[in-house]
Order: structure tokens, then sequence, then C-alpha cells
């Protein structure tokens, strides 16, 4: 069982990219997934989650309107799609699965509700 995120790298500020995270072992349908961040010095926080009862979706204040989560069921994959990216959005992104039985909620933005971890994916916003 293993997650892994991918699709970091430097863009300017105002850019976009999208980060994916992809499953072996196990089928991601099942799971909500959680996208965190973690800056240096900063704790990890959560950015956004997707729920395995109905796709329905939660972001942080902080990436409202800029990002959006969605499921690719074909491909075993859950996407982050980032745009608008500023300075701030700066740090390491990992995605989590957990198997869920509630409604999301902020539940899903703790990283110690979550099972299986990717490894993580650096975004570097700067000019």
């Amino acid at each position: 069982v293993q997650l892994q995120a991918s699709g970091g790298g430097l863009v300017q500020p105002g850019g976009s990219l999208r980060l994916s995270c992809t499953a072996s072992g196990f089928t991601l349908d099942y799971y909500a997934i959680g996208w965190f961040r973690q800056a240096p010095g900063k704790e990890r926080e959560g950015v956004s989650c997707i729920s395995s009862i109905d796709d329905s979706t939660s972001y942080a204040d902080s990436v409202k309107g800029r990002f959006t989560i969605s499921r690719d069921y074909a491909n075993n994959g859950v996407y982050l799609q980032m745009n608008s990216l500023r300075p701030e959005d700066t740090a390491v992104y990992y995605c989590a699965a957990v198997g869920m039985d509630n409604p999301i909620s902020m539940y899903y933005f703790r990283p110690s509700t979550y099972t299986y971890w990717g490894q993580g994916t650096l975004v570097t916003v700067s000019s």
C-alpha cells in the first residue's frame, strides 16, 4: 500500500500547478483523500479534502477559490489544481488517505486523522 504525490515545481506568482496523488496496492475510490502542506518551520496544515461517500470537497480559507481537488477514477488518482499561486503557498505538499465513515468536516483537515501518506512534493512560488 503506497501513496505518491507528484507534480510540484517552481512557478512564478500567479501561475498554476497540478499535483497528482496516485496509489498502488489499493483503490482511492474508497478513501477520503486530503492534501496537506508544510512550509519550513511551520506545522503541517490541511489544504483540501474530498469525500469517498459523495465526492464532496472542502478547502482551507487560504486556498478557497484558487485550488480545486478532484478524483480521476480511471487512473486511481486525486488531483489538486492550484491556480493564482502566491509565495505563501510555497511548501512541501502531501496527500493522505483514510477510510471514511462520516461526511466531510474539519476532522479531515487534521493530519492525525489519516492512515496513509505520500512522500511529499515541493512547490516553490517565486519570481
